[in-house]
């Protein structure tokens, strides 16, 4: 990896590129969709707390745009990221909810 924001994942440990497919940034795993909570507004990188951001759900904006959302497993901030290209589309579609009629 050659970007200076390249990261391992706190949660599967697989090593990530920073730049993600159809974002400018990437600040979550593309295979587990696991974060870090590390910012207190988009980019700030100005949070202490540095817990796991658990991916949660899928919200779908009135745009169309699919966002993650995650908790985080030390505080319980809850948070939404942008779905990049490149996210892997089995761990995207756990995140959608089990009808059960």
């Amino acid at each position: 990896m050659t970007e200076s924001n390249d990261f391992i994942c706190i949660h599967c440990k697989t090593p990530v590129s920073a730049t993600p497919w159809g974002s400018k940034h990437r600040n979550h795993c593309p295979h587990c969709l696991y974060s870090r909570h590390v910012d207190l507004r988009p980019g700030d990188r100005a949070c202490l707390c540095k817990g796991a951001m658990v991916p949660i759900a899928l919200w779908q904006k009135d745009n169309g745009e699919l966002m993650i959302i995650h908790r985080c497993s030390t505080c319980g901030m809850i948070k939404t990221n942008r779905v990049a290209g490149d996210d892997e589309p089995d761990a995207l579609q756990a995140l959608v909810p089990k009808v059960v009629v």
